[in-house]
């Protein structure tokens, strides 16, 4: 959502990554490094896998089969077969292939727990990964191929083929090419896995956690973005600032969230000559709901957002992997890798960005009707019946949160067994996440299309009123820096893209930091 910038070196060790680091990665091209304390560890932590390799009792992962097949004893000379199969047979994904974005992250994402000597890899294959993203090479993932359980299997074994000189991936220039191709202009070689290796590089909920992180970040620019605007139709429909006074929130009902929205959307507010000319002999009691309780949604929102980042934090600290190694050298079996935690707020968000987009849209409906919007023509049009002004615009808006609501339906509630039931109870976790992905695009442009409608009518009522009613400084910032690329009223004309440039300014952190010019820093 944010434009792409220099990172500093992000260094892997033993102490975990922070949210941050993820993004940097994931969005800015951040170069990462192993440190050679992580290296070490990683070669200790191998050798005893070196040893139990060799053993002639049985153990999972490393002389054994997988999942349904994991009661197979594996000979040594047919072991290294093994893992080629296992992320060979793995790599079953279909459907279209996911954001570039995804990818880095949850490459990442394992590369980190592979570095964190719990796995049992040997140092050269968190190397190679930590290689292949740092040369800019993305493996293609395809949409479909995981359940949320015993990892994001698909996804993370189409990374793992490309470490093999296998597979698909597109370099720097997002042309796909070969794979030896890609990693020999890189310099990279291939990786023989050795035992343990397969598992250890497919078992994680990393492309789930990476596309929350990720989810995180834009839906704390929204939200807040979300107060501004829909300060801004206050500001249109000639509302009142008074049921943001903070007395009325933290004092009466302590949820964080919500006095942070409130405080927001007063000071956006803050010295508008709009608000103030109808403080005095307004007939009007209260505003609608979609005015009066903005706070109320989008604080619940916020409080939401915080909810999920406690979890991807927790998330993050873990290292993820079955077998996993033990500080005492135990191999053991585990349950980590399912991803109902990260699967559960995934469904939450996704909750949150419809109903923050549904009262979005409400506000900008009513903006548009005669009947609702206290003296602003139908519709926001030049010359109402020659001219539509915004109807269509929202209509669009419309179909955005009716898609976002159905989007909101949870996916982590559903499970279809697998692995000749092995794998009897999955978590849906990918496919939460992808859909949390489009319902926060929605939202993104939701917001924007009433950010045309707000200023619009403010445009109006300035015009209407011979220059005296004019915005506060924040929405006048805002104003100044849309009306750089998005005109105001006017006859119809093609507005598509004015719409898109509304959106890019939405998503780029623009319209944000326009009203903080005047407000200084918001929530």
């Amino acid at each position: 959502m944010t434009a792409t910038v220099l990172s500093p070196d992000i260094v892997l060790s033993h102490s975990g990554v922070t949210p941050e680091d993820v993004i940097a990665v994931a969005r800015h091209n951040a170069k990462v490094v192993l440190s050679p304390e992580a290296l070490a560890g990683v070669e200790r932590v191998r050798e005893h896998i070196e040893k139990l390799a060799h053993s002639d009792t049985p153990a999972y992962g490393i002389s054994t089969g997988f999942g349904a097949l994991a009661n197979r004893h594996i000979p040594a000379e047919m072991r290294t077969q093994l893992q080629k199969s296992l992320i060979r047979s793995h790599s079953a994904g279909m459907g279209p292939a996911v954001e570039r974005e995804v990818v880095r992250a949850l490459m990442f994402l394992r590369a980190k727990t592979l570095a964190s000597g719990r796995t049992g890899v040997r140092p050269v294959v968190v190397q190679t990964m930590v290689d292949v993203l740092n040369a800019g090479i993305t493996p293609v993932v395809r949409e479909f191929g995981s359940l949320g359980c015993s990892g994001d299997l698909a996804p993370l074994s189409h990374c793992a083929l490309v470490l093999m000189g296998e597979g698909e991936a597109e370099g720097p220039d997002g042309v796909i090419r070969p794979v030896p191709e890609l990693l020999a202009a890189a310099g990279i070689t291939p990786i023989e896995l050795a035992e343990k290796e397969g598992l250890a590089l497919v078992n994680g909920t990393d492309g789930m956690l990476g596309m929350l992180l990720m989810a995180i970040a834009d839906l704390r620019l929204l939200l807040t973005t979300a107060d501004i605007t829909a300060a801004l139709s206050v500001e249109g429909l000639l509302g009142t600032d008074q049921v943001f006074v903070p007395e009325l929130h933290m004092d009466l009902r302590p949820h964080p969230g919500q006095a942070a929205s409130a405080e927001n959307m007063l000071r956006v507010l803050a010295n508008s000559p709009i608000v103030a000319s109808h403080r005095v002999g307004d007939s009007r009691v209260q505003d609608a709901y979609s005015l009066r309780c903005a706070p109320q949604v989008a604080g619940a929102a916020r409080d939401t957002v915080d909810h999920a980042l406690m979890v991807a934090t927790r998330e993050l600290a873990a290292s993820i992997d079955n077998p996993v190694v033990l500080p005492d050298g135990r191999v053991s079996s585990n349950g980590n890798f399912h991803g109902a935690p990260v699967a559960y707020v995934l469904d939450f968000l996704a909750i949150v960005s419809a109903d923050v987009a549904s009262i979005a849209e409400r506000r900008t409906d009513r903006m548009l009707d005669p009947a609702r919007s206290h003296g602003l023509p139908a519709f926001l049009a030049g010359d109402p019946g020659v001219d539509s002004g915004l109807m269509i615009a929202q209509y669009t808006q419309a179909g955005l949160v009716s898609d976002s609501k159905r989007l909101a339906v949870p996916a982590s509630v559903d499970s279809i067994p697998s692995s000749a039931m092995q794998e009897d109870h999955v978590s849906m976790g990918w496919h939460a996440a992808r859909k949390l992905r489009r319902s926060v695009e929605n939202l993104r442009r939701v917001l924007a299309i009433e950010l045309v409608t707000a200023t619009r009518a403010i445009d109006m009522r300035t015009s209407m009123s011979d220059g005296e009613l004019v915005p506060g400084p924040a929405g006048a910032a805002v104003l100044e820096v849309l009306r750089k690329t998005v005109q105001g009223p006017g006859s119809d004309r093609f507005l598509s893209p004015e719409l898109e440039e509304a959106d890019r300014l939405v998503g780029s952190g623009a319209i944000r930091a326009a009203a903080e010019e005047a407000t200084g820093p918001l929530h």
